[in-house]
């Protein structure tokens, strides 16, 4: 995988940036452009080695258009165009041609005659085969932009951390965090579990866990028991029958483990974020800046808690990627990575 750094001669050449802008909006503002503003240094080094940029990108749904995007985004890039060419243009969502998804040649051919190279810069959607991840990059001389570069020289550390290591996961997710699980019990030291993924190891432990959102699979879970590595939260806020949060001791004890760490990694919310059980998200996020420990965090909603915080500054790295970040943390690289070093 090059970098974009590592290209010859921009000056006049066409430059086609897949960049990922897909980020909430609420009345037609975004409402957090964290994503978006990282995609500015390439954007920058490309603008002033004297390229001409078309950028693409996607929408959180599909249909939508990236109008309101682009005009949240003009305030910050007065230069940028939609559609209209010019030497630094947004073209219009990519999902509206369903061969974004299917990763049609055809499309993607289309899509690479828009420039003399490609640039991926793209990080959060790197783990999907979608023609302008990885079909692209089999017709035009193809990089890394400045942040997937950095995404994935950052990230690698966690397979050769500093110890001691504590790894935080958190979350719903059961099936895509068990690989995590299993590939991290042999390099962290701990590895707190919270979330709804904690109820299954709850469950194996044959404590009461109500109603409490629970997958129905074994998972093989006590033999990750069995390390000794695994911490579970020692109380929890329950509501109607359900585990809703991490308890006040448990968010105690996480703040001297954090305290006696050297990396934390932390992936996912400690409760049920998205219905208002904050709290232990909030109060993680505030003891890892706190403790000036080397941290590594990713994950949309706990992007949302650093974002309530305004807390980005703070943490040593954070990551664009939820998904990507949990699929390159397991297996190492992406499709739209592998896409990159073919040439």
């Amino acid at each position: 995988m090059k970098s974009i750094l590592e290209a010859p001669d921009l000056k006049g050449k066409c430059v086609l940036v897949r960049v990922d802008w897909s980020v909430p909006t609420s009345d037609g503002k975004v409402i957090n452009d964290y994503q978006i503003r990282k995609s500015f240094p390439t954007i920058k080094y490309l603008q002033k080695a004297g390229a001409k940029i078309t950028l693409v990108s996607h929408t959180e749904k599909d249909d939508d258009s990236l109008l309101p995007i682009y005009k949240c985004v003009k305030e910050l890039l007065p230069e940028l165009t939609f559609v209209k060419p010019s030497d630094l243009v947004l073209l219009e969502n990519l999902r509206q041609d369903k061969g974004e998804k299917e990763n049609s040649k055809e499309f993607a051919k289309k899509l690479a005659g828009l420039g003399d190279i490609f640039v991926n810069e793209a990080f959060p959607v790197s783990h999907r085969e979608h023609a302008s991840i990885v079909g692209v990059p089999e017709f035009l001389p193809s990089y890394a932009g400045l942040q997937l570069v950095l995404e994935v020289k950052t990230l690698s550390k966690a397979f050769y951390p500093m110890h001691p290591f504590l790894f935080i996961l958190g979350g719903a997710k059961f099936d895509t965090k068990l690989p995590l699980l299993k590939k991290f019990i042999n390099i962290a030291d701990w590895i707190f579990v919270g979330g709804a993924l904690a109820h299954n190891f709850f469950k194996i432990l044959g404590k009461d866990i109500g109603d409490s959102l629970v997958s129905d699979d074994d998972f093989e879970l006590k033999e990750l028991l069995d390390t000794g590595k695994i911490i579970l939260p020692e109380d929890t806020i329950v509501e109607d029958k359900k585990i809703m949060d991490a308890g006040p001791i448990t968010i105690e004890s996480l703040k001297l483990k954090i305290a006696s760490s050297k990396l934390v990694l932390w992936n996912g919310p400690l409760g049920s974020y998205e219905r208002g059980y904050k709290v232990a998200t909030l109060q993680l996020a505030k003891f890892i800046v706190e403790s000036g420990k080397e941290s590594i965090i990713g994950g949309g909603d706990t992007l949302a808690a650093v974002e309530e915080l305004n807390l980005f500054d703070k943490f040593s790295f954070v990551s664009t990627g939820g998904g990507a970040m949990l699929e390159f943390l397991a297996t190492g690289t992406l499709p739209g990575i592998e896409a990159l070093s073919r040439k």
